[in-house]
C-alpha cells in the first residue's frame, strides 16, 4: 500500500511538471491579390516566414482586388480566432466596418505596405519609405534630362498611382518636390496640361488603364518620333510604366529614342525591360526586409513586448498617427539590374 502511495505521489509529480496546453499564437494574413506576382510572392514568403517562427497562419487573396472580399476574409479570419491581422489593403479606405469588429474582438492589426485609414483600429503600420521612393523617380528625371542646366525645355508627362491607395500621396508629394521647381521655371513642360492627381491617376493601378491613357497623351499632344518630343514619364510603378510602355511601342518608340520612363517594385517584367534599354529604372523594395520586419512585430506582440518602430509621427490615418516602422528602398537601373533579380 505504501508503495502504491509513493507511485501515486510520484506520478502527480511528474504530472505537475508537463506543461499546459497552450494555443498557438495565430496570424492572420489577408493580402489584396493573387493576380500579381509581387502581392502572391509577398503572402507565401510572410506566410513561410511565420510559420518558421512557429506560428500558426492563415493567408487569404482579396481575388481580383475585390474589396468586399477581402473585408468578408478580415471578418472570417476574426471568427476563426487569430491574434493578430496583417493587412495588405486593396482600398485602405474602406475596412473600418471588418476592422472595428476585429478590434472589438481584440485582434491587433498591422497594417502591410499600404496604410488603411479612417480607423483607430489600426496598431501598427510596416512599409517602405514611399516618400523617399517618390523623391528617387523624381530626382532619376532631374538629373538624366538634365533639367537643372538644359538650356533646351524638356517635356515630361506625369501619372499617378490609385487615388484609392495611400501610398500613392506619398510617392506624388516626393517625386513634385523634385520635379516642382522645374516645372515652375518652364525647364520641364507638360503639354497635356494634366498636372493634378485627379486628372493623371491610375485606377487601381491597372496596367490597361495606363496603357489607355498614355494611348491618348501620344494622340492629344502628337508625340513620337520625328514627331512632338516626349523626354520623360513619371510612373510611380511598374504596372503603370509596363501599360505607357506599351502604348509609346505601339506609337514607334523603342530602345533608341524612349524617353526616360520610371518605375518601382522590381517586377521581372520591368528588370528586363531595363535591360532591353526601354524602361530606365525601377526601385527595389526587398520583401525580405519587410516581411522580417513584420515577423519581428509579430514575436514581440506574442511576448508582451515592445514593437520596434522609428516613425511616430508622419502616418496620420485620418483617425489617428500610426506608429511606424519604415524600410528602405533602392534604385534600380541598367548598373546594377543584377541586385533585383530574385
Amino acid at each position: 500500500m505504501k508503495l502504491v502511495k509513493l507511485l501515486s505521489c510520484s506520478t502527480v509529480a511528474a504530472m505537475m511538471f508537463i506543461a499546459p496546453q497552450v494555443h498557438a499564437y495565430k496570424v492572420g494574413l489577408a493580402m489584396p491579390t493573387q493576380n500579381e506576382d509581387r502581392w502572391y510572392n509577398e503572402g507565401v514568403l510572410l506566410q513561410n516566414k511565420l510559420k518558421n517562427a512557429g506560428f500558426d497562419v492563415e493567408l487569404f487573396y482579396g481575388g481580383d482586388g475585390d474589396i468586399d472580399l477581402q473585408n468578408k476574409q478580415i471578418i472570417r479570419l476574426t471568427n476563426l480566432g487569430v491574434n493578430v491581422l496583417v493587412v495588405g489593403a486593396i482600398d485602405g479606405a474602406a475596412m473600418s466596418d471588418s476592422l472595428g469588429f476585429a478590434k472589438s474582438k481584440g485582434v491587433a492589426v498591422i497594417s502591410y505596405d499600404r496604410l488603411i485609414t479612417k480607423t483607430p483600429a489600426v496598431s501598427y503600420y510596416a512599409t517602405f519609405d514611399n516618400e523617399m521612393v517618390g523623391h528617387m523617380q523624381g530626382k532619376y528625371l532631374v538629373d538624366k534630362l538634365n533639367l537643372a542646366t538644359t538650356s533646351t525645355p524638356k517635356n515630361i508627362e506625369l501619372f499617378y498611382g490609385s487615388l484609392t491607395d495611400n501610398n500613392a500621396r506619398f510617392f506624388w508629394k516626393g517625386a513634385m518636390d523634385e520635379l516642382r521647381p522645374y516645372i515652375q521655371s518652364g525647364q520641364a513642360v507638360i503639354r497635356s496640361g494634366q498636372t493634378t492627381p485627379e486628372e493623371v491617376n491610375t485606377p487601381d493601378w491597372s496596367t490597361t488603364e495606363a496603357n489607355k491613357r498614355m494611348g491618348e497623351l501620344i494622340e492629344k499632344v502628337g508625340y513620337g518620333p520625328g514627331k512632338t518630343r516626349l523626354d520623360g514619364v513619371l510612373c510611380p510603378a511598374d504596372c503603370i510604366s509596363s501599360g505607357v510602355l506599351f502604348a509609346l511601342k505601339r506609337n514607334g518608340y523603342d530602345s533608341s529614342n524612349m524617353p526616360v520612363v520610371t518605375g518601382q517594385d522590381a517586377v521581372p517584367e520591368a528588370l528586363d525591360s531595363i535591360e532591353n534599354g526601354e524602361q530606365a529604372m525601377t526601385i527595389f523594395k526587398n520583401p525580405n526586409e519587410l516581411c522580417n520586419t513584420i515577423v519581428s512585430m509579430v514575436t514581440n506582440m506574442s511576448k508582451g513586448q515592445p514593437v520596434e518602430i522609428n516613425d511616430t509621427s508622419t502616418y496620420d490615418n485620418g483617425a489617428k498617427i500610426v506608429d511606424t516602422y519604415l524600410c528602405m528602398p533602392e534604385l534600380i537601373d541598367k548598373s546594377n539590374v543584377a541586385k533585383a533579380r530574385r
